[in-house]
């Protein structure tokens, strides 16, 4: 068996077996195959699919390629979520402490940015200091101490994974189905979880193209998790636009802390509640959704949830004053200019693709696997789609290392932004839930 033939197969339609899919992760997580190899059954499986039976192959041998967190002896549920990737997109670093603080342990694995979105670790780099480096050891001792751990995936967690999701961003095939599907399982599964939320992004923001792609995974990712033993409950949440006000890296960071002191922008709070209420239940600490979100609430309000937060960055070795003044922390951007309004109208739509990409462009995300990144750059936003605005009044700052980069960002903005006189009509926020009971509709 060469990797030759395998490509071969697969190029031109065919399955591989489960033993062959583990005769691809060994070699890839050991280096023993050239990217260039590596690259092209990745585009050969972008192009033809992967079956079911592939699909969890491919799962099965990306986990087994490493090593697991050992958290069974812990007597409260080990709970994670999971997004497949936004713009703007901060709630786990809102979600993680909030859902910790209310007796639930969160063993969280996250990822870089991939593609447009965003990376939970880029974000959490932002705060000086703050290691996401962990190993499992570390990680799973502080999981018992404080209840939970933001790591990113070392090389001891699905290493093939690690190497193929890092190929996937710089070779267009981030947005397969299948490879989604076992890249997320692979790593979750290795967390030793009783329980799992993810948030399945639908719209022009997303990786997939269609609702029908969008729910086919929801519902691919809920089977993997049943076949492992493993309750997955899967939420739909559009994003035509970003979530938030603020979209970037360290901008990102003081978003969230604001949420975890109770404010923050409505759709972030939204989000963050519904998703840590389906935890909440799968932990076993609330009966149902309702008494669950009373109960993040009061961790909110409280200041247990912020709290919480700041036993994170200091015991990963944050600055904590990181929580208190944002401003002063985290890096600033060398130049932050106004964008205004052309004319008067309503906002008709704010492409979260557009922005996401220009992110890039500005240095906040990467173009090759090496990239080092400018977490300082991005947008903060003042407007969402359905905002009546004057000429001349602000929608938007961008925030830029120079003035190439200002320029770059109001151009992205030009194309992103749309004012028009029609009234908008928004679409759900959270639209489906998915679980092993099929799928719900929600209002």
């Amino acid at each position: 068996m060469t990797l030759r033939d395998l490509i071969a197969r697969k190029r031109d339609g065919g399955a591989l077996t489960a033993g062959e899919w583990a005769f691809v992760a060994r070699g890839v997580a050991s280096d023993q195959f050239p990217d260039y190899q590596v690259a092209a059954l990745l585009m050969a499986s972008f192009l033809r699919g992967l079956t079911p039976d592939e699909t969890v192959a491919l799962t099965d041998a990306m986990l087994m390629s490493g090593s697991r967190l050992r958290l069974d002896h812990l007597t409260v549920g080990r709970v994670d979520k999971h997004s497949t990737g936004g713009v703007g997109d901060k709630v786990s670093l809102v979600l993680a402490p909030l859902v910790a603080a209310c007796g639930v342990a969160v063993p969280m694995v996250s990822g870089r940015g991939l593609g447009h979105t965003g990376g939970t670790l880029d974000k959490l780099e932002s705060i000086p200091g703050f290691n996401t480096r962990l190993t499992l050891e570390e990680a799973a001792r502080q999981v018992e101490r404080i209840g939970c751990a933001l790591i990113g995936q070392t090389a001891e967690i699905a290493p093939a994974d690690r190497k193929l999701y890092a190929m996937r961003d710089v070779t267009g095939t981030v947005a397969a189905m299948p490879l989604i599907a076992a890249s997320i399982m692979s790593k979750k599964l290795a967390e030793g979880l009783t329980g799992l939320v993810l948030d399945v992004k639908t719209g022009i923001g997303a990786f997939l193209p269609s609702l029908d792609d969008e729910l086919a995974l929801a519902r691919q990712m809920v089977a993997i998790g049943e076949h492992y033993g493993c309750p997955v409950v899967v939420l739909l949440s559009n994003m035509d636009f970003p979530l938030g006000h603020e979209c970037g890296n360290a901008n990102e960071v003081a978003e969230a802390i604001e949420a975890l002191k109770g404010g923050g922008p409505p759709d972030l709070r939204e989000l963050t509640l519904r998703l840590g209420a389906e935890m909440l239940v799968l932990g076993g600490v609330a009966r149902n959704v309702v008494a669950a979100t009373k109960t993040l609430e009061k961790a909110l309000v409280s200041g247990a949830a912020l709290a919480k937060f700041r036993e994170v960055v200091v015991a990963q070795g944050g600055n904590p004053a990181v929580c208190d003044d944002p401003a002063q922390v985290l890096p600033r951007p060398a130049r932050r200019q106004p964008y205004r309004a052309t004319r008067n109208g309503i906002v008709q739509r704010v492409n979260a693709l557009v922005i996401g990409r220009a992110i890039t462009t500005l240095g906040g995300g990467r173009e090759t696997m090496d990239d080092l990144i400018d977490h300082s750059v991005g947008f903060s936003l003042s407007v969402i789609p359905g905002t009546p605005v004057n000429q001349g009044e602000v929608l938007a700052w961008v925030l830029a290392s120079d003035d190439a980069g200002v320029a770059a960002g109001q151009a992205a903005l030009d194309e992103a932004i749309t004012i028009g006189d029609a009234p908008v009509t928004l679409p759900p926020f959270i639209s489906h839930r998915v679980t092993r009971d099929g799928v719900e509709r929600l209002s």
